[in-house]
């Protein structure tokens, strides 16, 4: 054998060397990707919090609360401007011109934009009505459910509201607002539950027939998680709250908020992992193999988006999407006939065409088993839901607060005045906790259940809250979870989550990269409020276990945050 010389030596070492280094960091990287068990992730979160700078000051102080400060959604509604009109017609003295309030999956962009089309046209083709002037219509593309409540509150009336079912229509009715058909379709579309194949397939071989009815009890059998959106905002999960109750009250809507519906429906929620702020949150649930097996969606939107257009099953429910045009208020004869020529106008073969292209009028065989319900039985649902949602568990959450120097100013002020005004909205059987951070992390009030004395001191911290120091997001990430773990240990059956209010620029302390599996080891959901913020930042940080990220950039920013709080305590 040929011996081997000393530099041939000195490369086969290097060789060597390279290839102990490069497995060791592929180990190394593997470990560090490696999903943690919950007790993994707990053991680390212990270890990790001991080398972080934080300390007790609670608050003992207390504000004084008003008796009746009760927040109503409709009271944090910001300036109508914010909703912004998608078409706008050219006027002058000789045009009658109609405002319709438009649902955003018609009014949007691109295959969202359908009903925009057609108003520009309509408009072009300057239609003459019996008074000889021009008939012009106006889209002012909202919601349905916060076009809802402009009108159910007179904060702002339009001459029409085309929401995307009947639904809201109906929850006028108490407020004693005037509607007058004009249409009952101007195109049409249904609320569906998309499944992954696969459940379906498992579903349909163990029940031979899946439906609404199959569905709700495979999520009480623990079979299929099922995610919905806040009925209180959503068309949707406002119309699967209502087949749910009326599913289990057999099809009577005397009996849909009866103690026996009441107690099959606490059942139904003990299966369901989370109501979701943002459809796009439950989408990304399934789609990441997250703890939802199904989700509702409208079917134009389903129709429209690539990633379910294999691997997924749709299944229809409740009443049809069909958005119909109702005249609010008092209108005179003249915009009632531009409303009336402009529901025609879209009834044109050409729209047709077009409404099918978009993703409308595809499901025009399904047929709603719901008869009729009563707006006050809608208004009474979703109450029923507030109250019953958590399905006897008990909510546990941390605010975190982030109090550095790039927070001084409007982002603290903003702060404070929406905790201030969400605290309007948590149940007083919520326990709740109270942390700040900057270069380090104080705890200011305990977790405690939310009656009016902790309530108080909660209030009074928020005021007495002052900007200065580095921002160490994470750390306060790290001693919050704590809270909540440690609460968690002496109670099993609660919902415990922790709501980040912050600019999101972390300046010190732990990385993103130092944490990320333990969050994800813990499961705790962490709702982001994003302040000046780098959104994408707390996008990802929401989203590793399956929360929503809230721009607070936007001058809706309360209502936004009162929904959230509503939805989810």
């Amino acid at each position: 054998m040929k011996k081997l010389t000393s530099g041939q030596i000195v490369g086969i070492a290097i060789l060597c060397l390279i290839a102990i280094f490069i497995v060791w960091k592929i180990v190394s990287v593997a470990l560090n990707s490696r999903e943690l068990s919950y007790e993994e992730a707990k053991t680390k979160l212990e270890k990790i919090q001991k080398k972080i700078s934080y300390r007790e000051n609670f608050v003992t102080k207390r504000a004084i609360i008003d008796m009746d400060n009760t927040l109503d959604l409709k009271s944090t509604l910001p300036d109508i401007s914010k909703y912004p009109i998608s078409v706008e017609p050219y006027i002058d003295n000789d045009c009658v011109v109609v405002e319709i309030f438009c649902s955003t999956e018609k009014s949007g962009q691109g295959s969202d934009g359908f009903i925009n089309e057609v108003a520009k046209d309509f408009n072009n083709r300057n239609f003459i009505l019996s008074n000889g002037k021009k008939a012009k219509v106006k889209i002012r593309s909202i919601a349905s459910g916060t076009g809802f409540e402009f009108i159910a509150s007179k904060k702002y009336l339009p001459d029409a509201f085309s929401p995307s079912n009947e639904l809201w229509i109906k929850m006028l009715e108490p407020y004693n607002i005037k509607t007058t058909l004009i249409d009952k379709k101007l195109v049409g579309n249904v609320a569906g539950i998309v499944i992954k194949e696969k459940n379906y397939n498992e579903l349909k071989n163990k029940y031979g027939n899946v439906d609404i009815k199959t569905l709700v009890d495979s999520t009480i059998q623990g079979d299929v998680a099922i995610g919905y959106t806040n009925p209180f905002a959503s068309s949707t999960g406002l119309n699967f709250l209502l087949t749910v109750l009326y599913a289990f009250a057999k099809g009577d809507e005397g009996k849909m908020l009866s103690e026996e519906v009441i107690s099959a429906f606490e059942s139904f929620q003990q299966g369901v992992p989370f109501v979701a702020f943002t459809t796009i949150q439950m989408r990304d649930s399934v789609e990441k193999g997250g703890s939802l097996d199904a989700f509702i969606l409208e079917y134009q939107t389903f129709f429209n988006t690539k990633e379910l257009k294999s691997g997924y099953v749709f299944i229809p429910f409740g009443v049809r999407h069909d958005n119909p045009l109702y005249a609010i208020g008092d209108l005179d004869k003249d915009k009632i006939e531009t409303l009336q020529k402009f529901a025609s106008f879209c009834k044109e073969d050409r729209y047709r065409r077009l409404a099918i292209n978009y993703g409308f009028n595809q499901k025009e065989e399904y047929n709603s088993e719901i008869k009729e319900i009563s707006g006050s039985t809608i208004i009474k649902a979703q109450r029923l839901w507030k109250e019953k949602k958590d399905a006897g568990k008990q909510i546990i959450a941390v605010f975190l607060c982030d109090v550095s120097g790039s927070m001084d100013g409007d982002p603290l002020y903003s702060v404070k005045k929406a905790l201030i005004e969400g605290s309007k909205v948590i149940n007083s059987d919520n326990y709740i906790g109270l942390v700040a951070f900057s270069s380090d992390v104080v705890k200011l009030l305990p977790i405690k259940q939310f009656n009016l004395t902790h309530k108080s001191s909660f209030l009074a911290a928020v005021k007495d809250l002052t900007a200065e120091g580095s921002t160490a997001m994470y750390d306060g990430i790290m001693v919050s979870l704590k809270m909540l773990v440690d609460e968690k240990e002496k109670n099993q059956n609660v919902k415990p989550m922790l709501f980040v209010l912050t600019d999101g620029e972390t300046n010190t302390g732990l990385k993103f990269k130092e944490v990320e599996q333990i969050i994800k080891g813990i499961k705790i959901p962490i709702y982001t409020i994003g302040y000046n913020a780098n959104i994408s930042v707390l996008k990802q940080l929401s989203s590793l276990n399956e929360a929503a990220s809230i721009n607070a950039e936007t001058e809706d920013v309360i209502y936004k945050i009162t929904s959230l709080f509503n939805a989810q305590m």
